[in-house]
């Protein structure tokens, strides 16, 4: 009997790779990949490809980055081990700017409120 693959197995396998994957970084000693918190794994319907979107804590997510590509092919080495799939996919690590971005939205609020209650207390 055939396994059902759709869009349920993709969802798995990607939330797979980000859990092995963090496993993983932990591991790795380049002094460039600084406190970095996987966001998201999309991976290719064909499985050859994983877009692995991370944030960082503390470091500088450029550095991280470059590091992180320079390491795929070691971790992907280290998920090919550790999943169940035929074809373990290329990484791509994309430095994800969301919440740096949120925080300073929050910034800007922060001081137009600020600004404002000035405003009226004058």
């Amino acid at each position: 009997m055939k396994k059902h693959s759709g869009p349920h197995r993709d969802l798995r396998i990607a939330d797979q790779i980000q859990r092995d994957l963090a496993e993983l970084i932990r591991g790795l000693k380049d002094p460039r990949v600084g406190m970095v918190t996987l966001q998201a794994v999309d991976v290719t319907p064909d499985y050859a490809h994983a877009k692995v979107f991370f944030s960082v804590l503390v470091g500088d997510g450029e550095a991280s980055q470059e590091a992180l590509n320079q390491s795929a092919g070691f971790l992907r080495n280290g998920l090919f081990k550790r999943l169940q799939i035929h074809t373990v996919p290329t990484l791509h690590f994309v430095y994800d700017r969301t919440s740096e971005r949120a925080a300073d939205m929050n910034a800007l609020i922060a001081r137009a409120v600020a600004s404002r209650s000035k405003d009226e207390d004058a």
